[in-house]
């Protein structure tokens, strides 16, 4: 059952592969928007997988986040992922990201649960 406070962290060390250069989101060797958002994805989806019904799983609906410090090759970041809200399939997450103690950013995640073969069936 998945309960409101569950929380996950994922980490990542900065490498050149998700740098803005590298994803094609800017042109400075920093840790890339789009990859911070998706490290808050991944702990959002962690939080909640060992929860769910056998063949099951959750996809992203939407995402919000700030990005307020840039981080630099070498550096290590974790995101930070606690369920707020449980509706049927659909669930909220609060996200944040982390580099030591310094704020990167923050936001909110929804992801719903689904069927995997039902979902894959509609490909």
């Amino acid at each position: 059952m998945i309960e409101i406070g569950l929380k996950y962290t994922s980490e990542l060390t900065v490498t050149d592969a998700v740098t803005a250069i590298a994803v094609g989101s800017g042109d400075m060797p920093v840790l890339a928007t789009p990859m911070m958002m998706a490290l808050m994805e991944n702990a959002a989806m962690l939080a909640v997988k060992n929860e769910l019904p056998e063949g099951c799983t959750t996809v992203g609906g939407h995402i919000t986040s700030s990005h307020l410090k840039p981080s630099k090759i070498g550096d290590v970041v974790r995101a930070e992922a606690e369920v707020t809200k449980v509706d049927g399939k659909k669930i909220e997450f609060k996200v944040y990201a982390y580099s030591g103690e310094t704020l990167l950013g923050e936001g909110t995640h929804l992801r719903f649960i689904v069927d995997r073969e039902k979902f894959m069936s509609k490909l």
